[in-house]
């Protein structure tokens, strides 16, 4: 048996007791696919999914997937079902993705290994899940610089080696994730700072979802208010540029 528990990020927060006691702590190899994650339009602040990353990525052991379009969803899919010695999630979105082609035979991940979407210098960007679509339409505001793009693929673990790389390379590090306060960015930013690596100037700067409900509204219209669209990373890139 592959168990497969399908379920909305908010209501996951309702089992975390069984999360960690009834699965974490034996290290059962189930398989959490977490719907609306991030936010949900419609579907308001009590179904949006804001802090699956965060209540998760602290529970040891666990590895939490964040694919950023369909086939990233397919072959996290198809990773979770190989995992069989941890639990393991998959975070996706409400609604419809990018459109992007799905492969015949989805590859599984390796695990932790983040992906190079573009090479770049000075400013490096690390997106986590979905947002990479405006992390990307960001560069094509900005002519003048050629960022490093990287699809973190995993709110945990993290790609440790590949982070450590580029804080020494780059002069500014961005982490954009759909999740709150807790997540994704304060794992690197916790690497980073236990590897003496904040130590020679390195400027880090994260887009994450501010401290508060979001109202249910257009999605975009969310995005635009929260800060997690593409004119407000653009805009954190121009102001870093000034720094470096």
């Amino acid at each position: 048996m592959k168990p497969f528990v399908a379920i909305y990020s908010t209501f996951l927060q309702r089992a975390y007791d069984q999360v960690i006691h009834d699965v974490a702590i034996q290290n059962l190899p189930v398989r959490f696919a977490i719907d609306r994650a991030g936010l949900v339009g419609a579907d308001g602040p009590t179904h949006a999914g804001s802090f699956d990353i965060a209540y998760l990525a602290i529970i040891p052991n666990i590895v939490i997937m964040a694919p950023s379009d369909e086939n990233e969803l397919a072959r996290a899919v198809h990773t979770a079902y190989l995992i069989n010695d941890r639990p393991s999630a998959f975070r996706y979105p409400r609604g419809e993705g990018p459109g992007t082609a799905l492969d015949a035979k989805p590859k599984p991940f390796v695990i932790g290994k983040a992906k190079m979407v573009q090479k770049g210098s000075e400013i490096a960007i690390l997106s986590c899940g979905t947002v990479l679509k405006e992390v990307l339409e960001s560069q094509n505001m900005i002519q003048d610089l050629k960022m490093t793009i990287v699809d973190a693929r995993f709110a945990k673990p993290i790609d440790e080696a590949l982070i450590k790389k580029l804080a020494k390379t780059h002069k500014a590090i961005i982490i954009v994730e759909e999740g709150s306060i807790g997540g994704f960015a304060a794992q690197v930013v916790d690497f980073l700072e236990n590897n003496a690596l904040l130590d020679n100037g390195l400027i880090v700067r994260s887009i994450k979802l501010p401290d508060t409900f979001i109202e249910q509204g257009d999605h975009k219209q969310q995005h635009l208010e929260s800060g997690l669209n593409s004119k407000n990373i653009t805009k954190v890139i121009r102001n870093l540029l000034k720094l470096v």
